[in-house]
This record gives structure tokens, C-alpha cells and sequence, in this order.
């Protein structure tokens, strides 16, 4: 078996792409997951890339050159997982904006896996989406996206679009409405919770309704929040949808 030193500059640029994938795409980026298999699913990744692509010599001056060759399938490696990777914070987003009416906003704890202080609800539904895309092998298909942008985007092709910045802006907006979709329940019930606790307060004034309403958004909320969850499956589906739709996009911006 022949393995020239050109073959191994072009290894070593496939190489790169994918690690920067695995470092910043959902589930595999995760600081739980151990750096030793995050180093070696990027390096038998990229030796099956390497040997299922046809192998063309690259073109570049001086080791600047390549460098610079290096550094854009970096960056095109972080925009795809980034871009797939935020889809996630979709239902963090609901999740927060949720406990913020239920009264759960002041309840938080550590997420060993983003290293930041999330809500309850934001972090069950977080793992949930999590557990669903294992289960139904979503993580192949992450995988299989980013193979597939070597044909779409070649090694030596990488051109990144200024005007990507759109699509973030877009997804921002679509991030702010997709959340506020999910949250809608919750924060259609609180609404009508709190106006009868005024209609209320206003009958019997001799009633803390303060004391009441606490107790009773929190009761009602549980309820709605078990109901959403029975549409979990749903809204999975539409964030991964979403999801490999980004993917599709920032591939666009790329070649």
C-alpha cells in the first residue's frame, strides 16, 4: 500500500475539517463526552472519508499555503457543527421562558455537559431531545451530513460567503419564534391564571391570593408541561428538521 506525502497533507486537511465538526457539533461535542473518543472517531472518520474520496492533489504556495488551505476547512468544519449545534438551544430557550412563568426560573443547577447554570425545564427537555436523536440514530445522519460536504464543498474549495451573516440573522428570528411556539401553552394558561387571580383579588380582598397564586400556577403549569411532553416527539422532529436544514444552507455559504 502507497501513501505518499501529497496523500498525507490531503489526509491531514480532511482530518481537520472533521475534528472541527465533532468539537462543535450537537451530542459530540459535549464536554462529558471524553476527549480520547471525540480524537479517534475524528481520525477514523476522516481515514474513511479519505479513502472513499478520489484522491486530487492540492493546490497552494509555500506552507502559509497550506495553512491557510488548513485553516478554512477548519472553519468550514465549525460553521456546519455550530449551525447544527444551536438548533439545540431551541428548546433551553423554551424551556427557560417556561419556568420563568411557572415559577421555576430561581430553581437552577449545573449542567456538567455545557458548564453553565440551566433551569429544570430547559435541561429535562435538552436530554430528552438528546436520548430521542440516539435512539432513533440521528447521530449517523449528523455524521453522514458532514461527510457528504466534501462532495458538496471539496477540500481545496472552501470559500466562505460574507453574507452568511443573513442566515444567522434569519435563524435568529426563526430561533425567537420557533421558542415562543413551544412556550405558547404554558404562557396561554399562566395568562388566564393570572387574570382570574385579579378578577379574584378584586371579589375577595380578604384573600392573599399572592400565597394562592403561587401555589396554583405551579400546580397548573406541571399539568401543561406533561402535556407538552406527550408532543415531545413533535418538536423533536421539527428542531431536526430544522436542524439539517441550517446544515443544507451553511453548506451553501461555503463553496
Amino acid at each position: 500500500m502507497e501513501f505518499t506525502l501529497g496523500q498525507f497533507e490531503f489526509y491531514l486537511v480532511i482530518l481537520a475539517r472533521i475534528s472541527a465538526f465533532i468539537y462543535t457539533a450537537p451530542f459530540f461535542s459535549m464536554n462529558t463526552v471524553p476527549q480520547r473518543i471525540k480524537i479517534g472517531l475524528s481520525a477514523v472518520l476522516a481515514l474513511l472519508v479519505f479513502t472513499l474520496l478520489p484522491y486530487q492533489p492540492l493546490e497552494y504556495s509555500g506552507s502559509i499555503g497550506y495553512l491557510g488551505l488548513v485553516a478554512m476547512n477548519v472553519l468550514a468544519g465549525v460553521v456546519l457543527g455550530l449551525f447544527a449545534n444551536i438548533c439545540t438551544y431551541i428548546l433551553s430557550f423554551a424551556g427557560q421562558i417556561m419556568d420563568m412563568q411557572i415559577g421555576f426560573s430561581m430553581a437552577t443547577e449545573y449542567d456538567p455537559a455545557t458548564r453553565n447554570t440551566v433551569s429544570l425545564t430547559s435541561n429535562i427537555y435538552n436530554y430528552a431531545v438528546l436520548l430521542i436523536m440516539l435512539v432513533s440514530r440521528l447521530h449517523y445522519y449528523i455524521i453522514e451530513a458532514v461527510v457528504d460536504s466534501f462532495e458538496l464543498i471539496p477540500v481545496s474549495g472552501v470559500v466562505l460567503n460574507a453574507e452568511i451573516y443573513k442566515l444567522m440573522v434569519q435563524f435568529v428570528t426563526d430561533f425567537c419564534v420557533i421558542g415562543f411556539r413551544i412556550t405558547l401553552p404554558v404562557f396561554a394558561t399562566i395568562m388566564i391564571v393570572n387574570a382570574v387571580l385579579a378578577i379574584l383579588a378584586k371579589v375577595a380582598p380578604q384573600m392573599n391570593m399572592f400565597v394562592i397564586g403561587i401555589q396554583l400556577k405551579v400546580l397548573i403549569g406541571l399539568a401543561v408541561l406533561v402535556v407538552i411532553t406527550l408532543q415531545l416527539d413533535a418538536i423533536s422532529d421539527f428542531v431536526f428538521d430544522q436542524m439539517f436544514s441550517m446544515l443544507k444552507q451553511a453548506s451553501g455559504y461555503l463553496h
